[in-house]
């Protein structure tokens, strides 16, 4: 071997920007922009997959988008949990309420007993 091919960097391509994006993206729908951060990865994964794709070889980054589409499911999925959840939490009291199985004074409606009064 000679001196000029061990000293060769490895050719790697540019990363997709739509790939970073959907990554970012997924990470921001588990933080700080809980629903619309997974919305956008879920969108922009599979844009930056066909992107990459049409690219052949030219661009990177199809972990990033992969793991940005992952991460947007996971967190549409927790979303709509959290949303299911918050509502049985408002609607369930004020069904037992209105059926007479739970009255205002009760230790579970706390905080429904001023609808009762109205």
């Amino acid at each position: 071997m000679s001196n000029q091919e061990i000293n060769q960097v490895p050719y790697s391509p540019p990363t997709s920007t739509l790939a970073i994006v959907s990554l970012v993206a997924g990470i921001c729908g588990f933080t700080i922009f809980p629903f619309l951060g997974s919305i956008v990865a879920v969108i922009t994964g599979p844009m930056a997959k066909k992107e990459i794709l049409n690219s052949r070889g030219a661009l990177g980054g199809e972990g990033l988008a992969k793991a940005g589409i992952i991460m947007g499911w996971i967190g549409i999925g927790l979303g709509i949990l959290g949303i299911c959840i918050g509502a049985a939490v408002v609607i369930v009291p004020l069904i037992l309420v209105a059926l007479g199985i739970s009255n205002s004074s009760s230790s579970l409606l706390p905080l429904f007993g001023v609808l009762t009064t109205i």
